[in-house]
């Protein structure tokens, strides 16, 4: 499409995406089984929807179909990520979004905050929460330490291969949510699939990778230094996020800074007006394939199970209908009510601290 032909007003609607596979040394092939597509090995990840520069989404259907998501961001960044969404991030998409398939476990590693990633990379930080799909018996996570450690004695246990003896390591099942802020030290281990949600960056340090080539038979850099700064090395009680589950309902999993997420099960037609966030949402369906209806216009889609799409900010009011029997999907946004909150809570306290 040409630079005309993208200024020109296209009615938006649910955007469905090519398949944008990512080849990792501790992938496997479930992904690409369950997702229907031809097999292939050491798919480690599928970047569901993705404007990040060196791996974006590529949209399947609709007046955008060819097109990049930065693209079709750019031609209508209010309407599509939502007025707040696109003033406070600078008209580009925050959230990237992953089904992860770990046959192996992934190195141990660290993603840097806001200012850390800004300084050192010119990117965003990246703070991430993962929804277990499926684990096999005793699949594990390492999420945060499990004793305090300094800065030295890390490195220490970094150079002797004894680092994963420090870390709170948490047996996985099926509907488990672990929350990932900047500086928290993880792993996902071998068995386990899993679909993510994080900011949008590709910024990661790798700490430890079990003295293992990758898949171009060489050792896979490390970044020992630039972890060590940062790393959060303090020891929290708890890592595993607790959430209420109930049917037909969309059950609040996380709310950050960041982004919120929702799961829902549902097993009839569903209406979701989230219009009143002023923010995009992305729906991954996790389970069971959906329609998707848009109430203003009336366009609509088929999600299949082990598929995401992204649904307009202007026209996030819909509903969803299972197909058959049940479906089970997750949704990310960004919360801007409550963001609008906090900013006049914030500007009350000024104003009674002046006066």
């Amino acid at each position: 499409m040409t630079n005309f032909g993208l200024r020109m007003k296209i009615q938006l609607y649910p955007m469905l995406f090519e398949p944008n596979l990512h080849q990792i040394v501790w992938g496997g092939s479930r992904l690409v089984r369950w997702k229907g597509l031809p097999d292939q090995e050491h798919i480690g990840e599928s970047w569901e929807v993705s404007a990040v520069e060196s791996s974006p989404s590529v949209v399947a259907n609709g007046g955008y179909k060819g097109l990049s998501l930065p693209d079709v961001v750019a031609a209508d960044p209010e309407g599509i990520l939502g007025r707040s969404v696109a003033r406070h991030y600078g008209k580009k998409m925050p959230l990237l979004v992953k089904f992860i398939d770990a046959r192996n476990d992934l190195s141990i590693q660290v993603h840097p905050d806001d200012e850390m990633a800004q300084r050192e990379h010119g990117k965003m930080g990246k703070t991430e929460m993962w929804y277990i799909l499926d684990a096999e018996p005793g699949a594990s996570i390492y999420s945060g330490f499990r004793k305090s450690l300094t800065p030295d004695e890390y490195k220490r246990m970094v150079a002797d291969g004894t680092i994963t003896d420090a870390l709170a390591k948490h047996e996985a099942h099926a509907g488990d949510v672990f929350y990932i802020p900047a500086g928290r030290v993880h792993a996902i281990c071998g068995g386990i699939m899993l679909a993510e949600v994080q900011q949008s960056s590709d910024v990661t340090y790798r700490i430890f990778d079990y003295n293992r080539p990758g898949l171009d038979g060489k050792p896979r850099e490390l970044h020992t230094e630039l972890a060590a700064r940062a790393l959060n090395y303090k020891v929290e009680s708890r890592y595993r996020t607790a959430y209420s589950v109930k049917s037909n309902r969309a059950n609040r999993v996380v709310e950050t800074a960041y982004f919120s997420a929702r799961v829902t099960e549902i097993g009839q037609r569903f209406h979701r007006d989230l219009k009143k966030y002023d923010s995009f949402i992305i729906t991954m369906c996790l389970k069971g394939d959906c329609r998707i209806r848009i109430r203003e216009t009336g366009s609509g889609i088929v999600l299949k199970e082990g598929c995401s799409c992204l649904i307009p900010a202007a026209i996030a009011d819909y509903d969803i209908e299972p197909i058959s029997g049940t479906t089970k999907v997750l949704d990310a946004f960004i919360d801007n009510q409550k963001r609008g909150l906090l900013r006049r809570w914030m500007w009350q306290l000024f104003r009674k601290t002046k006066h």
